[in-house]
């Protein structure tokens, strides 16, 4: 009953416009991560943009917690919108947590997986960047919406078996060399690994969305 007299009445559509700003950030976060990763002397600028994205994430998920607060009638849930923004906002200091270790460490040089892990998580920001939009009518996109978020599934195993791979690639390059890069080689690929699990969260709340509204 609750759900048919929502339906009657008109709906705040600015969520959308915020989801959409968040994950267009999430992209370009995405795509800084993936620049840092290329090495060399550019990396603390990369770093630098990665947070800096991290703080316009953050500032877009307080604007859509505080509307959630004030509006009337959401288009959805309010806990669904509250846990999708969040689970967005996740990826994207995650993002920042890598970005962290690489500047802590001092980090210049990475290897290929590493570097096949940031193109991966573009992927899967440029396939949230196309998802969230579809959910202003989502009975007219399931199939796209199911579609898109199972990908998110499998770029989000590829980026386990990358992480696998080059943890084993690290072990038997440093086994009798430098302990330490192999420690701080395996912090980074644990945070880049992290960031594709949260866009794989992403993924199951859009999922949980979906469900309650077909």
């Amino acid at each position: 009953m609750l759900r048919w007299f929502r339906a009657l009445l008109p709906r705040e559509e600015k969520f959308f416009d915020l989801f959409a700003r968040h994950a267009q950030v999430a992209v370009q976060g995405a795509q800084a991560l993936q620049g840092m990763l290329q090495g060399g002397e550019e990396t603390p600028v990369y770093c630098q943009r990665v947070n800096q994205f991290e703080g316009d994430a953050d500032g877009i998920t307080r604007e859509v917690l505080t509307a959630v607060r004030r509006t009337f009638i959401t288009p959805f849930d309010r806990v669904d919108i509250k846990n999708l923004i969040t689970s967005m906002d996740d990826a994207v200091d995650q993002m920042q947590q890598t970005a962290k270790a690489v500047v802590l460490f001092e980090v210049r040089q990475f290897e290929p997986p590493m570097r096949e892990i940031g193109a991966l998580l573009v992927e899967c920001a440029n396939l949230v960047g196309r998802a969230v939009p579809l959910l202003q009518a989502i009975g007219d996109n399931v199939t796209m919406l199911t579609a898109m978020t199972e990908e998110l599934g499998k770029l989000e195993g590829r980026v386990d078996d990358l992480h696998d791979i080059g943890l084993k690639e690290l072990f038997l390059k440093h086994r009798n060399a430098n302990t330490m890069d192999f420690i701080v080689g395996a912090e980074i690929y644990d945070h880049l690994e992290k960031v594709a699990d949260r866009f794989d969260d992403v993924a199951n709340e859009i999922n949980s969305i979906v469900i309650e509204h077909v």
